[in-house]
């Protein structure tokens, strides 16, 4: 399945569309207004908070985000190392190792859980926001787009 999730160009929390390949929308990805930790929510399309993204409110040289699930329950840290040359991120404490390889905001990158591709991150070209494809299995979509979303927090933070 692949969808696409595009940053608005005007929000005021900073949300989301995910669109699927007919440019339906099947997720909202919603801001909160005032959030210093960037605070965002994956939602289903009834508005039911699927997952919580926030970036650590300080970071040194690592940056982290988390991923909570509807419960509140952190079931993902997401990092970076100090000195990220091959722009690998590092998905900690979630029940599969996953890792994602290649260099986020160049054209694309792949998702291994235990060293097996999973699915795969592409830029796409847009002048004003971000836009990127994810190609995945349906079951792992909604997982995967709160951890798209978390890169994405974890490097506007480290390049504003």
């Amino acid at each position: 399945m692949k969808v696409y999730i595009k940053n608005k160009f005007w929000s005021l929390g900073g949300g989301s569309s995910v669109l699927n390949e007919n440019k339906e929308p099947v997720f909202l990805v919603k801001g909160r207004v005032f959030s210093i930790t960037r605070v965002k929510y994956v939602c289903d399309m009834q508005g039911n908070r699927l997952f919580k993204i926030r970036n650590k409110w300080f970071n040194w040289f690592i940056h982290k985000a988390f991923i909570y699930d509807n419960n509140k329950t952190k079931i993902a840290t997401v990092k970076d190392k100090w000195f990220n040359v091959k722009q690998e991120y590092f998905i900690l404490g979630y029940k599969d190792e996953i890792k994602v390889e290649g260099k986020f905001f160049s054209l694309g990158c792949q998702i291994l859980r235990n060293g097996e591709v999973i699915g795969s991150i592409r830029r796409k070209i847009a002048f004003i926001n971000d836009a990127f494809e994810l190609e995945a299995n349906e079951e792992d979509i909604p997982f995967l787009i709160a951890l798209v979303i978390a890169i994405d927090n974890i490097t506007d933070k480290k390049h504003k």
